[in-house]
């Protein structure tokens, strides 16, 4: 009978040899796997690397949710050099640099691999009117008109009128991309933006509710603050809590052309917007003769 030790030594030895041999095994397992994962990865880029993979054109990018601007015009705004591979591309970085833009509020970019292409999905920043820094433009301030929306965000003006490569402007499309849906603004803000930016949108709210129709806002003076109206002119002196209550009674006396001619009027003082009033134009001053009297005849 073989002896406890000599049983137990070969014992041990068939274990160490089959630990060895499942080592083996899993070495050849981890071999076979990094093998076939770098195939993998090469055939992946291979794969990525095909010009089918590519966005060569910017017809490959779609747009979706303008209102205002064309798909021309957001595509024009796309930082992107074609041809650029659709694996490359960054959609949250590309998105937060079309927020950069001034008529873009809010964009969503998505990678589309059948067929190669990207979608962009935007929320337009509207223009309610034309910032101008002043009634009299110099070759200085023209470049600082531009758009302002109802946040008082400014936009430069060429954000809706240059950014086309043709010499037309901007035709503002439908969500369908079906034709115009919507004319850029004509009400024009004049003053420093940093004068009235803060107040703006209170102001545009209560604005945008009148039937009276405003075409122009004189905001130079922050003591007097002026609006054209069909009506005729309104002074409506500082901006103030009153403000939005001044606009309410404007709009009542929108029958006041009925009333009064338009022409006749020099302005509306609604400064105090309980008491309006209707300043007429002040009448030329009498003519009165040069000619000295007579003196009576001495005779």
């Amino acid at each position: 009978m073989a002896s406890f030790g000599a049983v137990s030594q070969k014992e041990l030895g068939r274990r160490r040899e089959e630990l060895r041999r499942q080592r083996r095994a899993r070495s050849a397992a981890l071999l076979w796997q990094m093998l076939a994962a770098s195939a993998m990865a090469g055939g992946l880029l291979w794969w990525i690397a095909q010009p089918a993979w590519l966005i060569a054109r910017s017809e490959q990018v779609k747009v979706e949710g303008n209102q205002w601007l064309s798909d021309k015009a957001v595509r024009s705004l796309v930082p992107l050099s074609y041809p650029q591979s659709l694996w490359g591309i960054q959609p949250q970085a590309l998105a937060q640099k079309l927020e950069l833009t001034g008529p873009i509020a809010k964009a969503k970019v998505t990678r589309n691999l059948f067929p190669p292409s990207l979608t962009i999905e935007v929320s337009e920043r509207l223009p309610v009117a034309v910032a101008q820094p002043t009634a009299v433009l110099k070759s200085s301030d023209k470049d600082k008109v531009g758009w302002l929306d109802a946040r008082g965000g400014w936009m430069p003006s060429e954000s809706y009128t240059a950014v086309r490569s043709d010499n037309s402007s901007i035709a503002p499309v439908s969500p369908q991309g079906t034709g115009p849906q919507h004319s850029l603004p004509t009400l024009k803000v004049i003053g420093p933006l940093e004068q009235y930016r803060a107040s703006w949108p209170k102001f545009y709210q209560g604005l945008s509710g009148l039937t009276v129709k405003v075409s122009e806002i004189d905001w130079q003076n922050p003591n007097n603050l002026i609006l054209k109206t069909e009506i005729g002119t309104v002074h409506l002196g500082p901006y103030s809590s009153k403000t939005i209550e001044q606009l309410k009674v404007l709009d009542r006396m929108r029958q006041l052309p009925k009333q009064l001619d338009s022409s006749k009027i020099a302005y509306i003082d609604l400064r105090n917007p309980a008491a309006p009033i209707v300043h007429l134009p002040e009448p030329p001053p009498s003519l009165e003769s040069s000619t000295p009297a007579p003196t009576p005849d001495q005779n």
